[in-house]
């Protein structure tokens, strides 16, 4: 399979609720709710940095894409002959939107379409398109449990150009799901199967479902709360932490005596929550009043991974931007996550996904992940979009106090 025309769809909302702690993009309201709060629509970015990989080609390939900012207008700004055969109904775009221009760009014989979106997007290409047309996502939402997308925008077009080189590239059936972004917000995630999306299937470029995880391994995250929590009381207490989402990281600031959020981030320091579920302006005026007062305090962030994909930094935790985590720096990164969680892996990195290619790639190498009480590992964290699997590593336990 050898591209010609190539469909674009660019979903512009899509992403623009994770910076703002919104856990979601989906709806009006929550859009308003964004912008309100200073945040600006990233998904034309990482559209940009999948389609650089085709530039060469420019001259050979056609884009059919909608009007404006679902495609025409960054198609056009990097060089690509375009067609355009629609526009969004009237303004704002919307799912509606999205799926009319599947339609339409399916019927004037393009090969393939790509689109940059998250799960809710998927969707749409779902019910427009059903598991025949084939379509790759790039990854630009804040929920992308599908595994319809490429695990980065970088791996979105190292796929593409293997199909614009003629390449063999196989195409697999893959799932949609996605999840109630009501009961998301307010704790709970429950992913259901949606359908599935026939798409190019090159390996490690593609991401897994997300794993939602077996039942809570109660002791090995409660061993692991015990270690951080030590590790914490070690540091100066005026040490500001950013603390991101999920079961293990909540786990710390429960044994800290904090009520933190599963979903959120949240802020801590010196046995206080100065704040639960930041977003992104409110994180980097955090750390701004924190250097401002006490010069010499650090400022970290505990993360965990996703189960199953194995994402450290873009998947549900966008509140840290690019910005935010350089005014940390890598060396202050703190990582959690089971050893079945890391096995599940299967030799896979950690992927740093933060929609800066250049702080990814400075970001990637070996990282120390706490598996247990003084038990700890060196991990490879990778951010050049590849996916490649890194020679194995074995877990050693912490030398003993």
């Amino acid at each position: 399979m050898k591209l010609k025309k190539l469909g674009l769809i660019i979903n512009p909302w899509a992403g623009i609720g994770g910076p703002a702690g919104l856990k979601g993009s989906d709806g009006e309201e929550t859009v308003e709710r964004a912008l309100e709060a200073g945040i600006q629509p990233q998904s034309h970015k990482r559209a940009a940095i999948a389609l650089q990989a085709l530039i060469p080609f420019a001259g050979e390939l056609e884009i059919v894409t909608f009007a404006g900012d679902m495609g025409e207008a960054l198609a056009c700004e990097l060089g690509f002959t375009v067609s355009v055969v629609g526009a969004a109904a009237s303004g704002r775009s919307t799912p509606a939107d999205t799926e009319t221009a599947a339609q339409s760009i399916r019927d004037a014989g393009a090969d393939l379409i790509v689109f940059a979106g998250g799960d809710g997007t998927a969707r749409n290409m779902v019910n427009a398109l059903g598991d025949t047309f084939p379509v790759l996502g790039i990854p630009a939402g804040v929920k992308m449990h599908s595994a319809c997308f490429a695990i980065s925008p970088k791996a979105s077009g190292e796929v593409l150009r293997r199909l614009m080189s003629g390449e063999l590239v196989d195409l697999h059936q893959r799932e949609v799901r996605d999840i109630d972004e009501k009961s998301f917000r307010e704790g709970r995630v429950s992913t259901r199967y949606y359908g599935e999306l026939l798409v190019p299937e090159e390996g490690h470029f593609l991401q897994a479902v997300k794993n939602a995880g077996r039942e809570v391994e109660e002791l090995a995250v409660a061993d692991i709360a015990a270690q951080i929590v030590e590790d914490i009381e070690e540091q100066d207490p005026q040490t500001l932490y950013i603390v991101g989402p999920g079961s293990t990281t909540l786990a710390v600031l429960s044994e800290l005596g904090a009520d933190g959020t599963l979903l959120g981030v949240d802020l801590w320091q010196d046995g206080v929550m100065l704040a639960a579920d930041v977003n992104a302006v409110q994180i980097a005026e955090a750390i701004q009043q924190h250097r401002s007062k006490t010069q010499d305090a650090p400022v970290k962030i505990l993360l965990t991974a996703i189960g199953g994909q194995g994402h450290l930094i873009g998947r549900g935790n966008q509140q840290l931007t690019p910005d935010v985590l350089r005014a940390v720096g890598r060396a202050q990164l703190m990582v959690v996550a089971t050893k079945t969680k890391i096995t599940e892996l299967g030799g896979r990195p950690l992927l740093v996904d933060s929609g800066d290619p250049s702080l990814d790639a400075a970001w990637s190498g070996f990282i120390p992940v706490v598996t247990g009480y003084r038990d700890e590992i060196l991990y490879p964290l990778s951010g050049d979009g590849s996916g490649e699997s890194p020679a194995p590593v074995t877990a050693t336990p912490a030398p003993s106090a």
